[in-house]
């Protein structure tokens, strides 16, 4: 149930009342109308802008058209009262049962409380990670792993078709400069001394394990080669190994993509080629020359003619090249060829999670995806800042294994997947995060992930007492949706099932934003207003949850703990996290 949108409705159909009678023009615009939660609780339990946003339409000053809401509003059974506050803002009272349908949705619905259909079966693809498969990943790829994998979550919960798709970076000079490393690491394998390991080489020692498989497959065959007939096998062999170790660092952190996309598929197979062809059969390249780039011009940069993308026409600062001097495709080709493969699978939204270094694809994207589908699809890029790793307040620079950055397993094995996950989600995806390993595994409120799990531990505590008292009494969701919850009248109470009903409207907000750090904070307050009600009950017995000498009180207090937990428990799960009904 999301309240916001059913009180959203109601003053629309004030506002078409008053239309229908002649007091204001047929068609005023209404999306911009919202209903929300007052900053003051003391003017209501909800406001709207109606009257602010459609004056200037209706020709008419925001209060007189407020008070020709208020009076169609105040006639409407779910509310009591409807008062013109400041300038024009409307504040409305609502009937205790509209809170009571808060509580038993959740309690009903369970942990997919919340859900909604925003999202209209709309194909979304959303890409993250796409790490080079040179090496394990660090910490920073960490961040967008975490950040994607909710937010496609995010997106699934809200009615789009999402798909999870890493893209392989298979192709190019890195990976020729991969097979050689592991090439000095298969002669290592067979015994040679191999020294230091060469500057632009990758040194870490992640790279041992794969020559020594090669040395058991291929024994002596490529160690006295006098050319290059090992590179390919080499090269295959080393990005598979590479692949390997990437998924299981992402299964590590509870990560699972649907598409894992070659690039190298796509030159192999022609598609780059293909994709060329249908561009100039749209007229979207052309032979041309570029300026030469603002500052300092680049030693190898060339005045020539060339063959353009038509970037700008569709948003893009300059047209970006498609072919190399030498006859072979630029990076910008394949990313072409890769954009027009995923609109030819339907979607009609991409999403790209890039790192914070990638600034400079946000106008490039999008304007491939408009060019490609003749502005049906759009594309949405987001970055991620980078972490920064602390313990005990120190900087954290160098790792064992790669020697030259700390690992996303090594922080995942050293505090576990929930904090990681957790923890990346507690700022938005472009502000830089601090993560220090010894402030992400303290036992205390200012640990947002354990307090929030305690939240969902200590709402299963409190079944397990209620059992002990009431050993009849059933505790399931469909009996507690009938307790009389009338019944939930204490100020602390009356806060955690406004806070309830906040959670699909966020939820809303958070994915049309694609901003899952949202949840984070929203259960954060939640677990507080839990929390804070239970120490209440220490002071003050009657306001326990469970009271030994009142079970309809009993029955209702527990439904609202039931209301609580799943709602934990369900935003948890769209963070990857785990919600534990006992911490020890």
């Amino acid at each position: 149930m999301n309240l916001f949108t059913h009180f959203e409705m109601a003053v629309r159909e004030a506002v078409a009342g008053l239309a229908a009678d002649g007091q204001l023009a047929q068609g005023l615009p209404s999306a911009a109308i919202v209903v929300e939660a007052p900053r003051d609780p003391a003017h209501g339990d909800l406001s709207t802008n109606a009257a602010m946003v459609l004056a200037k339409p209706a020709g008419l000053k925001p209060r007189d058209l407020a008070e020709r809401l208020v009076t169609r509003l105040a006639a409407h059974p779910d509310i009591t009262e409807a008062s013109v506050a400041g300038p024009g803002f409307i504040n409305l009272r609502v009937v205790a049962d509209v809170w009571q349908r808060v509580v038993r949705a959740a309690v009903r619905e369970g942990t997919g409380y919340g859900r909604s259909g925003i999202g209209a079966g709309r194909k979304v693809n959303v890409e993250y990670v796409s790490a080079n498969p040179t090496g394990p990943m660090h910490v920073g790829h960490a961040r967008g792993a975490v950040f994607g994998d909710a937010l496609a979550n995010l997106l699934a919960f809200t009615g789009h078709e999402v798909t999870r798709e890493y893209y392989i970076n298979d192709a190019g000079a890195q990976i020729d400069v991969l097979a050689r490393s592991v090439n000095l690491r298969y002669r290592e394998a067979l015994g040679e001394e191999i020294g230091a390991i060469p500057e632009g080489l990758y040194p870490g020692d992640y790279l041992v394990p794969v020559g020594e498989a090669l040395a058991r497959e291929h024994g002596e065959r490529f160690r006295r080669s006098n050319g290059e007939d090992w590179l390919e096998p080499f090269r295959d062999a080393a990005v598979a190994a590479m692949m390997d170790m990437i998924r299981d660092d992402l299964a590590a952190l509870n990560i699972r993509h649907d598409v894992f996309f070659s690039e190298r598929s796509m030159h192999e197979s022609g598609a780059i080629a293909g994709m060329l062809e249908e561009l100039r059969g749209r007229d979207l390249v052309f032979q041309g020359s570029l300026p030469p780039p603002k500052g300092e011009v680049p030693e190898d940069w060339e005045d020539r003619e060339q063959t353009l993308f038509r970037a700008t026409a569709y948003g893009d600062d300059i047209d970006r090249p498609l072919v190399k001097s030498d006859g072979s495709f630029t990076y910008f080709a394949a990313d072409v060829a890769y954009a027009r493969d995923k609109l030819s699978r339907g979607f009609e939204e991409l999403v790209y999670v890039l790192g914070a270094d990638h600034g400079g694809y946000v106008k490039r994207l999008q304007a491939v995806t408009r060019a490609l589908s003749a502005d049906k699809a759009k594309a949405t890029v987001l970055l991620c800042q980078l972490v920064k790793l602390y313990r005990a307040g120190q900087p954290v620079k160098m790792s064992k294994r790669a020697g030259t950055f700390v690992t996303l397993r090594e922080v995942v094995d050293e505090v576990g997947c929930d904090p990681v996950r957790f923890i990346m989600l507690t700022r938005k995806n472009d502000a830089p995060l601090d993560f220090d390993f010894a402030e992400v595994t303290k036992k205390s409120a200012e640990n947002p992930v354990f307090y929030v799990q305690y939240a969902h531990a200590r709402a299963h505590s409190i079944f397990r007492n209620a059992a002990d008292v009431y050993p009849k009494l059933g505790f399931d969701s469909g009996e507690l949706a009938n307790a009389d919850l009338s019944l939930l009248t204490d100020v602390g109470e009356v806060a955690i099932v406004k806070r309830l009903a906040q959670y699909p409207k966020m939820l809303e907000g958070a994915a049309t934003a694609y901003e899952p750090h949202r949840i984070a904070f929203y259960l954060y307050e939640l677990a507080s207003e839990l929390h804070g009600q239970w120490n209440r009950g220490k002071d003050s017995p009657h306001l326990r949850f469970i009271r030994e000498d009142d079970v309809s009180v009993t029955t209702a207090r527990l439904a609202l703990v039931r209301a609580v937990a799943s709602t934990i428990a369900g935003g948890l799960a769209l963070l990857g996290v785990h919600a534990p009904v006992e911490m020890r």
